[in-house]
């Protein structure tokens, strides 16, 4: 794997860290302002929102810049978020701050894909994409707690102006080692936004929506569920998350390695064992020993799902695959907002705290429906390409989504 995939990965890092950190500082926050615990939330809260809305605008607004200079100025964006943040006179100016960092989230994911994609021979995209997303899957093992650490200690402030560290090490990293390319210098933004004609872009992006949707639905209220009915002490949610995040790690790995081989099958394998973990979740959460175990399966399930449905996207839109990446990262967080809101449903309507595993295997099942939905409309445009083309109409008449069918689905 090339050196640059490491830069990548550290910016990766920082942005995992500093998505993730606040929710381990929110009482500090919200001491300092003097807001409720509630209110200093809208800081998780804007950042999703931010990271939806941010992925594809600052996407289309960079298609004239090379993707090695629209990386530098997205960890730049980041470092002055974080900046913000920590310096933030007013809880508003927090939000601003917060939001700022997230507008550069969904891009820097979206269009570093695309990079780490193009780094390597086609056999091993799957696996440089997750190369990538190591460093998101090791915030949660080693960022989040240390940054939580740090703003414990020292103030949450510290925590910001650490992770703004990390930013400016991500960009040197970019600088010094992502070679200059001038693909999508010449983009327009036709081209990419002619890449949602496809269906199975749409297809594509409601699989992920669905799919990793289902993993926040469980975690979310994981404290509620391993306090009241694992009958885990409050003060081993933070290794148990631990255990979760190392979930994280392991599935991204052995996605994106077996991703490159049959994405597809990959796909059908993880959604499909996601949804029987998240199931059994309701049952394994009243034994302390099962639910850490099951805890782990869920974050590797979870994951193991991600850099497939990255590749797949882009896959679906070789023409302009950096909007669509983009606005993939988007989706990833709809689900997660989606899944949490579910979640918070079915915990008000009085079902328990493990009612939230059922939602998320139901959305896992849904995810795994689609995707084999997606797989044989492909396959059927696929055929439909071979019959047009034995009738005696050119191959190279029929569309980039017909040439590639039979090759996409393994």
């Amino acid at each position: 794997m090339p050196l640059a995939l490491l830069a990548l990965a550290i910016g990766a890092f920082g942005i995992g860290t500093t998505e993730f950190v606040i929710m381990g500082l929110l009482p500090e926050v919200a001491d300092e302002f003097h807001v409720s615990i509630p209110t200093a939330g809208y800081a998780t809260t804007g950042y999703a929102i931010g990271v939806v809305v941010g992925a594809p605008l600052l996407t289309l607004l960079g298609t004239r810049l090379t993707r090695k200079r629209m990386l530098m100025t997205l960890m730049g964006l980041f470092i002055a978020g974080n900046l913000l943040s920590a310096l933030a006179p007013a809880f508003v100016l927090l939000l601003a701050g917060r939001v700022l960092a997230s507008f550069a989230h969904g891009a820097f994911f979206g269009i570093g894909a695309v990079v780490a994609a193009d780094l390597v021979a086609p056999h091993k995209r799957a696996q440089a994409i997750a190369t990538m997303f190591t460093g998101l899957t090791v915030a949660n093992v080693v960022g989040v707690p240390m940054g939580t650490w740090i703003g414990q200690t020292l103030g949450w402030r510290a925590a910001f102006l650490a992770v703004a560290g990390l930013g400016v090490l991500g960009l040197a990293g970019i600088a010094a080692l992502v070679p200059r390319r001038p693909g999508p210098a010449t983009a327009r933004l036709g081209q990419e936004l002619a890449a949602f004609r496809n269906p199975q872009v749409w297809l594509a992006m409601t699989t992920t929506v669905l799919g990793f949707g289902g993993v926040f639905a469980a975690i979310t209220y994981i404290t509620p569920m391993m306090v009241d009915v694992a009958g885990y002490a409050d003060s081993s949610v933070t290794w148990l998350l631990v255990l979760f995040g190392l979930g994280l790690v392991g599935g991204n790995l052995i996605g994106g390695r077996y991703a490159d081989r049959a994405l597809m099958r990959m796909l059908y394998l993880t959604l499909g064992g996601l949804g029987v973990v998240l199931a059994a979740f309701s049952f394994t959460a009243h034994s302390k020993i099962a639910a850490a175990v099951t805890i782990v399966l869920v974050g590797a399930f979870g994951f193991a799902t991600v850099a497939p449905l990255q590749k797949r996207v882009m896959d679906q839109a070789p023409n302009a695959p950096t909007l669509a990446s983009a606005a993939n990262i988007g989706a990833f967080n709809l689900g997660n907002a989606l899944a949490a809101w579910l979640g918070g449903l079915v915990i008000s309507a009085g079902m328990g705290y493990t009612a939230p595993n059922w939602v998320g295997a139901l959305m896992a099942f849904a995810a795994l429906a689609t995707a084999v939905l997606s797989a044989r409309l492909e396959r059927r445009t696929a055929r439909a390409g071979r019959v047009v083309a034995a009738g005696g109409v050119p191959a190279a008449s029929a569309t980039d989504e017909t040439r590639a069918g039979a090759a996409a689905v393994r």
